[in-house]
């Protein structure tokens, strides 16, 4: 996917920080649109169906978390590259972030090179997941990656693009004991410095709306898939 194909929603109550950065991300030659907070950001990303959203967390009317928590809930954004942008940068904001859907966790301040950096290393998921199979078959569950869809004995799952991709992995090679180390660079990437219970946090959701008994801990170690 070319350059200019690709449209970035920059979401951000700072008038300076929209300009700053929508500016270096128009003249990387992306289609940059913008909003001032989560209500108008849900519009504009049902408008627009971007492929990546930078999101802030503070805002009026509605902060980015309940925003990002709506937009996942739409099957048409179920698949949009999602990360915040934030002076918040404790743990626990980090986790309540991926708790609420996000791919990823972009601490405010950041230079306006190393921050399109990061985007560019967030766009390449999508070359990845042009060259991935479609459906996978695991068992009685059939994934197909290309509607970001789950399928298990007739009924059907829709899960948040990080849950999905983790469940992917695991689905990939049954029985196989993913580390945490691979787990981490496969799906988030390791150019992503993530804390240390986001696997976990993903997989305690997966186990809920999944199967408690197909998910493995290997303590100490990683995690597995068993059908």
């Amino acid at each position: 996917m070319k350059k200019k194909d690709i449209k970035i929603l920059l979401v951000d109550d700072e008038q300076d920080i929209l300009e700053i950065v929508g500016y270096n991300l128009s003249q990387e030659g992306y289609q940059v649109v913008t909003a001032a907070n989560g209500r108008e950001a849900i519009a504009k990303a049902k408008k627009e169906l971007p492929h990546l959203i930078i999101m802030d967390v503070m805002m009026p009317e509605m902060d980015g978390m309940e925003a990002v928590e709506n937009i996942r809930r739409m099957p048409e954004l179920s698949n949009v590259i999602i990360t915040f942008l934030t002076a918040r940068s404790e743990d626990y904001s980090q986790v309540a972030g991926f708790d609420a859907g996000a791919d990823d966790y972009i601490a405010k301040p950041i230079k306006p090179k190393l921050l399109v950096s990061k985007v560019k290393a967030l766009l390449r998921r999508l070359k990845d997941d042009e060259s991935k199979d479609d459906v996978l078959r695991v068992g009685a569950i059939e994934i197909n990656r290309e509607e970001y869809k789950i399928v298990m004995e007739d009924r059907e799952i829709v899960l948040p693009r990080k849950e999905f991709e983790l469940f992917y992995l695991l689905a990939s090679k049954p029985g196989k004991v993913f580390k945490r180390e691979e787990i981490l660079d496969k799906v988030w990437g390791n150019e992503v410095v993530v804390g240390g219970r986001t696997i976990d946090v993903h997989i305690r959701k997966l186990r809920e709306k999944i199967g408690e008994d197909l998910f493995k801990t290997i303590k100490g170690v990683g995690y597995k898939l068993e059908v």
